[in-house]
């Protein structure tokens, strides 16, 4: 495996990027868009697994305001996963020169990855686990809690292992979701603009978001969809059932 660490500039945001990359690949590279609190680190193994399973290209990186990337110097608007697939992940791709990508998004990722599709970009396939594309009343309770376990418990101490600026990346994706206005943030309007196959994961315990995300995008969306529904399961499959969702995400790739 060639690992490459790079940093992208962007209007004097430092982006930190990690590339898993196969000799001579002719394969569509997966890209991975993290959580609201997530980063290239908080992937932790997963990225591994998927390439060595799928034999593709794999590109990580950490959006601003998380992991090894720039702090954020402002408070994050309600339209920040759209500022960040319309302006930052063009860029990105532009970067590494991907013209056609897969795009495998966790939560807040998964929404940045339906953006990007339906704004007129191409995609090949996405792979999406625990979407949101609408506010419901367990995701407001959900950031609630976690606000509670933040300033209760050890999670600022956690996140350090994460973030470099633990207190910015908690308190950017928390005030952001609590605001009075994020509480009509609706993205379904996208979702007719998409016509790349897409698999849907959604843990059935997901503290943050119900089947109603996941029925809205095989509704309204407009490519093949497969939705794999996961008992026992919460906000983050990939971590509770690795080998599971890894198999799910090859078999996914490799008839579609």
């Amino acid at each position: 495996m060639n690992e490459i660490n790079d940093y992208l500039i962007i209007d004097d945001n430092k982006i930190e990027i990690k590339s898993l990359i196969h000799k001579n690949s002719t394969l569509e590279p997966i890209i991975f868009l993290h959580e609201g609190l997530g980063s290239i680190a908080l992937w932790k193994n997963f990225p591994n697994e998927i390439y060595n399973l799928t034999k593709r290209d794999v590109i990580i990186y950490s959006r601003v305001g998380m992991g090894n990337s720039s702090a954020l110097n402002k408070p994050r608007k309600t339209n920040y996963m759209h500022q960040e697939a319309i302006y930052y992940l063009p860029k990105i791709l532009n970067f590494l020169n991907i013209k056609i990508p897969i795009l495998l998004g966790h939560s807040d990722g998964a929404s940045i990855a339906l953006i990007y599709a339906g704004s007129g970009n191409k995609v090949k396939s996405m792979i999406l686990e625990a979407p949101h594309v609408f506010v419901e009343d367990i995701s407001i309770k959900g950031i609630r809690d976690a606000k509670k376990l933040w300033d209760n418990s050890n999670l600022k101490d956690k996140l350090k292992k994460y973030h470099q600026d633990p207190y910015g990346a908690f308190n950017g994706w928390c005030n952001a979701w609590l605001s009075k206005e994020f509480y009509y943030w609706n993205i379904e309007d996208y979702l007719d603009k998409i016509y790349c196959p897409i698999l849907l994961i959604q843990g059935k315990q997901d503290t943050y978001g119900t089947i109603k995300q996941i029925e809205s995008i095989e509704n309204n969306s407009k490519g093949i969809i497969k939705r794999y529904e996961l008992e026992n399961c919460g906000h983050s499959p990939h971590s509770q059932y690795p080998k599971e969702i890894a198999n799910k995400i090859y078999n996914f790739l490799n008839n579609n």
